[in-house]
Parts: C-alpha cells; sequence; structure tokens
C-alpha cells in the first residue's frame, strides 16, 4: 500500500512521461517521407516517375498534359522524388490525413499555361 502510494506522488508531481499528443505535436524529423505533391507547371509528363514507382501509384497522360497519384497504393518510397529530371515532386513532411472516402490527386496542366509557354518560346526565339 504505502510502495502504490509512493508511485502515486511521483507521478503527481513529475514530469509526464509521454507527450500530451492533442496539444503537443511531436515535430517530424528532417526527411521525412511523407505526402507527395507536384509543381504541375514544371511537369514535362516525361513519365520517368510512373515507370520508376514500384507500387504503380502514379499514371502520366502526355497528351492530357494530366499526372494523377493514387495516394492509397504509394508507399512513400520517393523513387518518383529522386528520378524526376525536371524536380517537380515534392514530398512533403507531413501525412495524408484519414478520409472516409477514397480520392485521388489529380493535378493537370491548364490551356492557358500551355499557350502562355507557347507564346513566351515564339517571343524568346524572335528577341534572339
Amino acid at each position: 500500500m504505502f510502495g502504490m502510494l509512493q508511485n502515486v506522488l511521483n507521478n503527481l508531481f513529475s514530469k509526464p512521461a509521454t507527450r500530451l499528443y492533442p496539444k503537443e505535436k511531436r515535430p517530424f524529423f528532417k526527411g521525412t517521407r511523407g505526402s507527395l505533391e507536384i509543381e504541375i507547371d514544371k511537369c514535362i509528363f516525361c513519365g520517368i516517375c510512373q515507370r520508376k514507382c514500384p507500387a504503380n501509384a502514379i499514371t502520366v497522360d502526355r497528351n492530357a498534359k494530366m499526372w494523377q497519384l493514387n495516394q492509397y497504393k504509394c508507399v512513400l518510397c520517393n523513387v518518383c522524388v529522386e528520378s524526376c529530371p525536371k524536380k517537380c515532386l515534392i514530398s512533403k513532411e507531413q501525412f495524408n490525413l484519414p478520409t472516409t472516402y477514397k480520392e485521388f490527386y489529380i493535378q493537370k496542366q491548364q490551356e492557358q499555361q500551355l499557350e502562355q509557354e507557347k507564346e513566351a518560346k515564339v517571343a524568346g526565339a524572335g528577341n534572339q
């Protein structure tokens, strides 16, 4: 009985042994492999990330200028991030939140962006 009372008093007046999770979140370690994002304006739709992905979680459609990630197949290995020649894939240091339905991460390059890039190339070639 005395041993248990001593243990209770020690725990009462000492700092907690664990983090108080909802209030104190642990910071992510450097190099944490979290959710993937793409900077679609840098992407050249070469498909290297799709071919290198061991889980076949990435789909690249060159004609439609569309990049799609199935987040539920992705194993967060970062092979796609390392193999991208334009370095447009980014591994965020945060994880996807739980959901009640499956949702794909789809990025599509807008037609206006494509037209602006073509105009910039033509203008750049005309200045030289």
